[in-house]
């Protein structure tokens, strides 16, 4: 299946679920990184601002901060089309809503791509050989190919999302696990 038709096929699942069943599903979701190792040594941890359909990683985002972790979440610049991890101290203000309902810090210091120990990245898709699929803006393909990207990169997605195969090519950067409600799936990397 090409990528448009597996992201349009995905998008419809996700429309199906339930708002109860999303609550629900995030929370075991985030409630199995809060048990990770991974997590748990991380001292800056890059996560995202759920958009509506995603996994809500709003009590992963407390936890770190209720743990003494830093947070960053992306600032995307559209005309450059690149990310940078930009700290966060709060989800109720320095925050702006951009394009396709995306939420951004409005200010706030840049993180060291270096300092980060790990990301949590959402997508549409995902297989177990770690291939993702976004939302076509290669966004996140182009955050993991920095240089300086030592993390561990980690996806969180509901049980719909993962695929047998997610169609990839040489500019898509596969992911280390995916994280969904019953368990973390740790990916094998062609």
């Amino acid at each position: 299946m090409e990528k448009s038709a597996l992201r349009h096929e995905i998008k419809q699942r996700l429309v199906q679920m339930s708002r109860e069943d999303r609550i629900a599903k995030s929370k075991q979701i985030c409630e199995r990184i809060i048990g990770a190792d991974v997590f748990r040594k991380a001292s800056v941890v890059m996560m995202y601002l759920p958009m509506p359909h995603e996994v809500d990683v709003t009590l992963l985002i407390l936890h770190a901060w209720q743990q003494g972790k830093t947070v960053a979440v992306p600032k995307v610049s559209w005309e450059q089309r690149h990310m940078i991890p930009v700290e966060i101290t709060s989800l109720e203000t320095g925050l702006k809503t951009e394009r396709m309902g995306l939420r951004t810090p409005t200010n706030g210091n840049p993180v060291p791509f270096d300092e980060i120990d790990l990301v949590v990245t959402p997508g549409l898709g995902f297989d177990k050989n770690g291939n993702r699929l976004g939302r076509g803006g290669a966004f996140y393909d182009n955050f993991f190919k920095h240089e300086k990207i030592i993390a561990a990169c980690w996806a969180v997605a509901f049980s719909q999302q993962v695929c047998d195969e997610v169609p990839h090519d040489d500019n898509d950067v596969p992911i280390d696990a995916v994280v969904i409600e019953n368990e973390i799936i740790i990916c094998k990397k062609n």
